[in-house]
């Protein structure tokens, strides 16, 4: 059963949570909330925790269905393909990816009309990317046992997986993987508006004083234009715009494994 659902929320651990929150506060305008040993942190359409931990990895990822009765639908795919899950109170269920991720999903949530705060820019929590060794058994998982959809690959001289993108909707990838030598997070994007506002979050980080690690450029795959800032625990953390939307029978893309596939403007950051 493909998914209709989108990414809503993204926990990450760290060894120096205030560090970070600080960084998310500066950077992406992000109102803080310590709430026990967690901290919240929120701006319009975008979401992250913290909790303490070891760096430059995700504690879970929160997905919401574009319908209620999807979530029951999903559950009866997982169990069909023998996916072990367990309910939430909130009405939601939770799955662990074969690398000990947790995957909620979710209830929609009710449309507000919620305004943004003077100042701080227009940023989507849009998807997430992870390393990983082996890249094929993540995405044989996500597609075949959770309903995720393939988008494009990206393969070397020997035909091994170097990358691949999958979608939850109409967007181009709501999940990147990564073939790395170890497993661990690698981005989180929000996407904006248009490339007016790219630049205009570009001026605002040269105004807090925070450097650009990648970009601006532009992705093949998906074809967005993007840049990046690296956090204190060497996170990567996007804004771009322009992302590819797709067709359901959208075929799947093939993309060659080097520089110019994932920056067709200039240099790339290559994880293999």
């Amino acid at each position: 059963m493909p998914l209709d659902a989108h990414l809503a929320r993204l926990e990450l651990s760290t060894p120096d949570v205030n560090a970070l929150a600080d960084f998310y506060r500066r950077s992406y305008g992000m109102q803080v909330e310590q709430t026990g040993a967690v901290v919240r942190l929120t701006a319009p359409g975008r979401e992250l925790r913290l909790h303490e931990g070891p760096a430059n990895q995700f504690v879970s990822a929160s997905f919401r269905m574009a319908r209620a009765e999807l979530l029951a639908q999903h559950r009866e795919h997982l169990g069909a393909q023998g996916v072990e899950f367990q309910l939430l109170e909130c009405g939601g269920h939770v799955v662990k990816d074969p690398e000990g991720r947790e995957l909620r999903f979710l209830n929609p949530k009710p449309a507000t009309a919620a305004a943004t705060p003077a100042g701080v820019l227009p940023g989507r929590l849009q998807h997430y990317a992870v390393r990983t060794p082996d890249p094929q058994r993540l995405v044989d998982f996500y597609v075949e046992r959770l309903g995720f959809t393939l988008s494009d690959r990206v393969v070397d001289d020997q035909g091994g997986l170097g990358a691949a993108f999958l979608r939850t909707d109409h967007e181009h990838h709501t999940l990147a993987i990564f073939r790395a030598p170890v497993v661990r997070f690698d981005h989180f994007s929000c996407e904006t508006d248009d490339w007016e506002t790219l630049r205009d979050w570009a001026d605002h980080m040269a105004e807090v004083d925070i450097m650009l690690a990648w970009g601006v450029g532009r992705h093949g795959p998906g074809n967005d234009n993007f840049f990046m800032v690296a956090d204190p625990d060497g996170n990567l953390a996007e804004i771009s715009c322009d992302l590819e939307v797709c067709a359901p029978d959208r075929p799947v893309g093939l993309w060659k494994h080097r520089p110019q596939t994932l920056n067709r403007w200039g240099v790339a950051i290559m994880r293999s």
